[in-house]
């Protein structure tokens, strides 16, 4: 099923070119964990972005937290920049139903209010649930609702894709 996926890392490519378009706003990175990070980190270095690179653990944050709990390991966030009025590219490797950038938007407003917030992703795909749309897309995919797009992070940094059923963990 991966050779039907795109290769994510000329998505990323596609990604920075789109976002170099906009880059008249002096835009802070902030990624969502894991494969978000993964993402901005990577975007961090191609853009030379200047303020700080910004990571949230939304975890906390989700309105599903009842219904699918804790992840095992939950980090800390780490913001090492003023919110208050910066343009923030908020970044997460793939946008489904819109709850996780629901809240990294709810988390970014604790700690300030941003100018602007835009959003960046690597895969949109079918199945949102909330209206939510990101700026920056690499690739749009259409997947069967047991499946999911998860993103993979080499030992060199280097991201692939792949397609598994939901009931499956990303090991």
């Amino acid at each position: 099923m991966n050779s039907k996926l795109p290769d994510a890392e000329a998505l990323l490519d596609h990604l920075v070119k789109s976002i170099q378009q906009d880059l008249d706003k002096d835009y802070a990175l902030v990624g969502i964990r894991t494969g978000g990070v993964w993402l901005a980190e990577r975007l961090y270095q191609k853009l030379a972005i200047t303020k700080p690179l910004g990571i949230l653990d939304v975890s906390f944050y989700r309105d599903d937290f009842d219904k699918v709990g804790l992840r095992a390991q939950i980090k800390r966030s780490e913001i090492p920049f003023d919110v208050n009025d910066a343009h923030i590219l908020l970044v997460d490797d793939v946008l489904q139903t819109g709850r996780t950038t629901r809240a990294a938007i709810n988390e970014l407003f604790d700690y300030g209010r941003p100018a602007s917030i835009s959003l960046a992703t690597l895969i949109d795909r079918d199945g949102r649930e909330l209206p939510i749309a990101a700026q920056y897309v690499g690739a749009k995919l259409v997947l069967p609702s047991q499946q999911k797009v998860a993103l993979k992070c080499a030992a060199d940094g280097k991201l692939s894709l792949r397609v598994c059923d939901k009931s499956q963990t990303n090991d």
